[in-house]
């Protein structure tokens, strides 16, 4: 990993970006072909889809939906431990999710006018399932358990059918949805799935049939980002996710081998991952990297973490103290930042900046990855700066409801007078009931 002295220079966002670059989606080389893709789905339906399938999947296709059989079967074929392990994970993300869930508020002004800020879920929901590289099981509870507590009324996953399965999305994503109850379940991926739930796809059998969503979460490719952007405003979409990040502050105290450990989870998920570690200590510098070479060595993926933590986004910089280290993570505003050493607590509550912050050495962020109850889908590429992760309030929006009772209209309708006429619009006067000069309209 390459060695940073920051030391003596301001942690502004320009100077910690020249330091520890964003990664940036570069979505303008794929987007004209995401775009044909789009236009294609939209004009051929079903027919398009099995060409896209057969062409990017290598799979023929005869119906889009799979059925609640096969979803059975990919859930008995599953391991003991693993058919078990989900439903701990699924309990502790309703459970935080559902903490989240907006208490029901009604606002009183005078004369007995009431408002209130009604939060409803979306009706229909979609939860993509990358099926590439890696597949993530543990994506699919986390995006799915959310939908679940927000009181989405129909939740739809899609996963890319895959040749070496029959043509079906991997059993561990089709197991994963019959341990969640999803049961409506479509072998469909790329740009082409995104298409197909934002404008649905008829056809006159049943399982070949997709009615649209109102909401797309989940991670893809850069093609499903491109294509999430094309349909945006035709249906919501979630954030564009970039590869993984992890960011670790840490004093003298720290333990250099869980130091370790957790640069190399960030960097095993992806050879653009960002590992970044920031330390006023020299010392702890250096034992960190000895120790990552010797456990880099031990591992399955040696060549990925090394690219990884060779890459640009990763390294070891060096700072003046706790608040220069503080500032300099708040400025880059990573995924995950993890913080070790004696006060810990203190320091977590300084940060502004953050998809999830870890608290102490025995709070690793693979914990957040999977069985904390946090969610794991969080902003990358510095955009904690003004978004989220993936929460109930995704799922939700608000439907305002106001009432003003003829004495409250009355203390109003001056004010409201006032402003029209402002705005050059005269007819937009409050009248009161009982005061038209034309009678209620009948039948």
């Amino acid at each position: 990993m390459r060695l940073v002295d920051f030391r003596g220079r301001p942690a502004t966002r320009a100077t910690v970006q020249s330091t520890i670059p964003r990664a940036r989606l570069n979505l303008e080389a794929v987007t004209p072909a995401a775009a044909e893709t789009v236009a294609g789905v939209r004009k051929g339906g079903f027919t398009a889809l099995v060409d896209y399938a057969a062409r990017f999947d290598g799979v023929q296709m005869e119906t889009l939906r799979v059925s609640a059989s096969a979803i059975a079967a990919a859930f008995a074929s599953f391991p003991a431990l693993l058919r078990e392990a989900p439903h701990e994970v699924i309990a502790r993300a309703r459970r935080f999710s559902s903490a989240q869930q907006p208490a029901p508020v009604i606002v009183g002004f005078e004369g007995g006018a009431q408002m209130s800020p009604n939060w409803l879920p979306s009706d229909r929901a979609d939860v993509y399932a990358p099926g590439g590289k890696a597949v993530h099981p543990s994506s699919v509870v986390m995006n799915v358990a959310p939908a679940q507590v927000a009181g989405v009324r129909s939740i739809t996953l899609v996963s890319p059918p895959q040749a070496e399965h029959g043509g079906l999305p991997h059993p561990s994503i089709l197991a994963t949805a019959g341990i969640l109850g999803i049961d409506e379940v479509y072998a469909i991926g790329g740009a082409q799935a995104i298409a197909a739930l934002a404008d649905g796809v008829e056809d006159e059998t049943e399982d070949r049939r997709l009615a649209a969503v109102d909401l797309i979460t989940g991670p893809g490719n850069v093609s499903v980002a491109a294509a999430k952007q094309l349909v945006r405003g035709e249906v919501a979409v979630d954030m564009e996710a970039g590869a993984t990040e992890g960011m670790i502050l840490a004093d003298a105290f720290a333990d250099p081998v869980l130091i370790a450990a957790d640069l190399i989870c960030r960097a095993e998920h992806d050879e653009h991952a960002a590992a970044v570690l920031v330390t006023e200590s020299s010392s702890l510098a250096s034992a960190v990297t000895a120790e990552v070479a010797r456990r880099t060595d031990l591992t399955r993926h040696a060549d990925r973490i090394r690219a990884a933590l060779a890459g640009h986004r990763s390294g070891i910089v060096l700072v003046d103290d706790l608040d220069h280290g503080l500032r300099f993570c708040d400025a880059r505003a990573l995924e995950h930042l993890a913080i070790h050493g004696r006060d810990a607590d203190g320091a977590a509550g300084r940060i502004r900046n953050a998809g999830a912050i870890f608290i102490g050495a025995s709070t690793p962020v693979s914990l957040g990855d999977y069985a904390a109850g946090s969610n794991h889908v969080l902003p990358t590429g510095g955009t904690a700066v003004f978004s989220s992760g993936l929460t109930v309030h995704t799922f939700l929006r608000t439907v305002q409801t106001v009432h003003y009772p003829p004495a409250a209209l009355a203390q109003l309708r001056n004010v409201v007078g006032v402003l029209s006429a402002a705005e050059d619009l005269p007819a937009r006067p409050c009248t009161a009931p009982g005061t038209s000069t034309h009678p209620p309209a009948r039948g």
